[in-house]
């Protein structure tokens, strides 16, 4: 994440919850790195799941302190939707 993001915490959150378009939700731990934050335990499964490739853009938007809800689009710029598919019991984000 980038640092300017992170400045609008007061702390910055251990985990989050991210959430795709179509309300599934997946819990992600948040590692301090280098000076950054990045989005460590969850975050492969949450792209394996929603088949992020290389060249695709991913969009964050903060709905709450700690859930982030993430917005996929492919690499012709058309958004992809992922309907809940069963994705690892250990990640999945429990409202």
């Amino acid at each position: 994440m980038p640092l300017d993001f992170t400045k609008h915490f007061a702390a910055v959150p251990t985990e989050f919850k991210v959430r795709n378009n179509t309300a599934c939700s997946w819990r992600v731990t948040v590692k301090p790195m280098s000076g950054r934050v990045t989005l460590d335990q969850g975050w492969a499964t949450f792209v394996a799941v929603h088949q992020i490739k290389i060249g695709y853009m991913v969009t964050f938007k903060l709905l709450t302190p700690d859930t982030l809800k993430v917005i996929i689009f492919d690499d012709d710029g058309i958004e992809v939707v992922n309907k809940c598919k069963k994705h690892d019991e250990a990640f999945a984000a429990r409202d």
